[in-house]
């Protein structure tokens, strides 16, 4: 290394890796992450794809991101703004600079900043430096195309073979200017490539040339490192995004209710990854079902859950609105369902990849007729594991239906996740009816949930059936009562409000007397949590109350938010969970702070807002 660079150290730090949709980045991101959490770092993660299935190259239409903040202890979020920043070509660097501190580190490869692309990126001029001012960041020109194609002329890959792995050398020198080391990504390409032996060497090579270069280029003044995380609670980790998180929650519910799990579904950004990894799972009796439909998805499911089945079905918003007949339907005929809908902005098709949480009016009030649910939110990559293993409990004790709502940010972000001992979480009984019941009434209940018994087809002496119509109060026949329809009707939503008993009391973190109560739902979690502990440390008078039982809300509720003087509702809409909380509780004022571009809060933006209601602005 050379005598007058200098190494710092850093408590946290944020990288983003930017280029075109084929460059690569969302892989190289996910290894450098990963390989950060196997060193023992906090590390939170936000992929950030284009909207478009394929915008032109070069484009900033097509511009695809990936950023990793990484830290000495556990961290809530993917960062605010980035210290580093990889730019693969002129859009990259142009639609992403806003993001990047002022004395941050760009890496360009100036190999890409050619006259035809910096015209597609709609510059003005062909000197980047000076027509994005870029003077007071720390500027790492590089020739990475070129570097990449010297290093590998010996590999004997084709050319677009060698071109392909230049996202690699951007790697190495990432890994080189921020301490990491190469063995985890090396046994990523042995894993990954283990039948194709040429590919792993290439990769290797690339890698270790990128970080080679880095550690001999004079526009690199200093390197960094970023301690393990000490505060973290022992266990065995792993990486995990949501998606997955979500599957594997299923998984366990299907084994905690000694239950078949069957998935019907259609594919739907962002949702698509958990009927993926469902399918993987053949081996722990997991059926799944890629549907022709929406309408197809949910209504197999319904059909697996009359047959004796736990029943899931996956989407997101534009498909949650074609499920909501048959919703209907898993709420008439009282069968236990999860719905899982991962939002994405819209309406309609909207902004397919980016996140949002405008559903949740539909997940409340969107069937036709009375037809309350239960809807929960999971509020991070991880925890998404634990909230669809409570969904299923819910669904399958309580014979709901009933909605878990994640988003595209938590659903793609990755974090560390200390991996439970499935031990710790309860068995699921379901109300399931026994061979040799006499006298058997599809709709008698019990007295605590209100829960009808599960009778499955095959099982002799309680033959039975379903359907849309209104079924008489016991024997399930269809009724068109007018009285027998209030009684339904009626005790349907009790049912729904009496999960209540059964789910935990609210929570808040902060004192019971604090000036300010800051209210949110969902994945906006790790944000609120950043900005509220920071002011917390700044001797501010803030509490946090972040919800994960949406319908029916926690029983404390009402005493939760009479403790505070101003409330203030944040979340990714326009005030959809201010006005239910209006709905619910009108005696309480209810201040809002709403962002609907696509994108998760920052805790800077945060910081700001609850500052001015503190100082009465």
């Amino acid at each position: 290394m050379d005598k007058q660079r200098t190494v710092k150290e850093l408590d946290e730090v944020v990288i983003r890796f930017s280029g075109d949709s084929g460059d690569g980045m969302q892989l190289v991101g996910t290894l450098f992450a990963d390989a950060s959490s196997l060193f023992g770092n906090g590390v939170n993660t936000f992929p950030d794809y284009p909207a478009e299935i394929r915008a032109p190259q070069g484009t900033i239409g097509g511009v695809s991101g990936f950023q990793v903040h990484l830290g000495n202890k556990k961290v809530n979020t993917p960062g605010d703004y980035c210290d580093a920043l990889v730019a693969m070509n002129p859009a990259a660097l142009k639609s992403t600079l806003k993001w990047v501190k002022k004395g941050g580190i760009i890496i360009m490869d100036t190999d890409e900043f050619t006259e035809k692309n910096y015209q597609k990126a709609g510059y003005k001029t062909l000197d980047a430096v000076e027509e994005l001012k870029l003077h007071d960041y720390n500027l790492v020109p590089a020739n990475i195309t070129s570097l990449t194609k010297e290093s590998l002329k010996d590999s004997g890959l084709d050319n677009k073979s060698i071109i392909r792995c230049k996202n690699m050398f951007a790697l190495g020198m990432v890994y080189y200017i921020f301490d990491r080391p190469l063995e985890f990504t090396n046994k990523y390409y042995e894993d990954k490539f283990k039948k194709k032996p040429e590919i792993v060497e290439a990769n290797k090579k690339v890698l270790r040339d990128g970080y080679n270069y880095a550690e001999n280029a004079q526009a690199i003044a200093s390197t960094y490192r970023i301690n393990p995380a000490t505060e973290l609670p022992k266990g065995r980790y792993r990486s995990i995004n949501g998606n997955t998180a979500t599957a594997w929650g299923l998984i366990l519910a299907a084994e905690k209710a000694k239950l078949p799990l069957f998935c019907g579904s259609y594919p739907i950004t962002p949702a698509t990854d958990i009927l993926v990894e469902l399918a993987k799972r053949k081996d722990l009796g997991v059926k799944t079902l890629q549907a022709e439909d929406e309408i197809a998805g949910i209504c197999t499911s319904i059909g697996a859950a009359f047959a004796g089945n736990f029943a899931v079905t996956t989407t997101s918003g534009p498909g949650l609105s074609l499920k909501s007949e048959a919703m209907g339907l898993a709420v008439m005929t009282e069968l236990p369902l999860v719905v899982v809908d991962v939002q994405r902005g819209g309406p309609s098709t909207g902004l397919p990849t980016k996140t949002e949480q405008s559903d949740l009016m539909q997940a409340l009030y969107g069937r036709n007729g009375e037809a309350p649910m239960v809807v929960l939110a999971a509020s991070s990559p991880s925890n998404c594991f634990h909230y669809a293993f409570w969904a299923s409990k819910i669904a399958l004790e309580h014979m709901v239906p009933v909605i878990l709502l994640t988003d595209g940010f938590i659903a793609n972000g990755t974090e560390p996740w200390r991996i439970p001992n499935t031990a710790d979480y309860p068995e699921i009984n379901a109300p399931i009816v026994p061979a040799g019941t006499k006298d058997y009434m599809p709709y008698a209940r019990d007295e605590k949930r209100l829960a009808r018994r599960w009778a499955h087809p095959g099982t002799k002496g309680v033959e039975h059936r379903l359907g849309g119509l209104e079924k008489d109060f016991l024997k399930g026949s269809v009724s068109h009562d007018p009285a027998n329809h209030q009684k339904m009707v009626t005790i349907r939503a009790e049912k729904v409000k009496r999960v209540a008993d059964f789910i935990p009391q609210q929570e808040v973190l902060g004192a019971d007397n604090a000036e300010l109560l800051v209210v949110g739902w969902g994945g906006t979690h790790g944000h609120l949590l950043t900005a509220v502990t920071e002011l917390q440390q700044q001797g501010k008078s803030v509490a946090l109350c972040h919800f994960n039982y949406i319908n029916p809300l926690p029983k404390n509720t009402r005493e939760v938010l009479s403790r505070y003087k101003k409330i203030v509702v944040c979340e990714l809409n326009e005030g959809q969970f201010a006005n239910y909380l209006r709905m619910n509780f009108p005696e309480f004022n209810y201040l809002q702070m709403n962002k609907v571009q696509g994108l998760p809060f920052t805790a800077s933006e945060l910081v700001e807002k609850f500052n001015q209601i503190l100082e009465g602005k």
